[in-house]
């Protein structure tokens, strides 16, 4: 993952595979709860974040086939820019209901590029 903003599309979806490939059994490996009987699989979340990928890495690399648009190739200047914003101002209004927090966030998104 550390190399994902720094490798081709091509690459990338090799190593995932060749990593699906060399850790199947780890992978596949499962528990039965001996309350329920049931089985679940042992390593969920890895499983659950390796799906994850798998099915989304047609976008993964949308960034780079849509140059012209200059997308970049992370979220961290909306992660610490504006969503850190508008998350500070729902924490302070904790009290809103689901509804009037949809307003605050379709309002903050319309006017947060423009001067007040």
């Amino acid at each position: 993952m550390f190399t994902l903003t720094s490798s081709t599309e091509k690459s990338f979806k090799e190593k995932l595979q060749n990593w699906r490939s060399k850790h199947e059994d780890f992978l596949s490996k499962m528990t039965i709860n001996q309350e329920t009987g049931k089985s679940t699989y042992i390593h969920q979340k890895l499983r659950s974040a390796y799906a994850s990928l798998a099915s989304n890495l047609e976008y993964l690399f949308t960034y780079k086939r849509l140059e012209k648009f200059n997308i970049p190739n992370t979220t961290n200047h909306l992660d610490g820019g504006l969503f850190s914003d508008l998350k500070n101002r729902i924490r302070v209004h904790r009290e809103l209901s689901k509804t009037n927090k949809k307003k605050l966030i379709d309002y903050y998104m319309l006017n947060s590029g423009k001067k007040h």
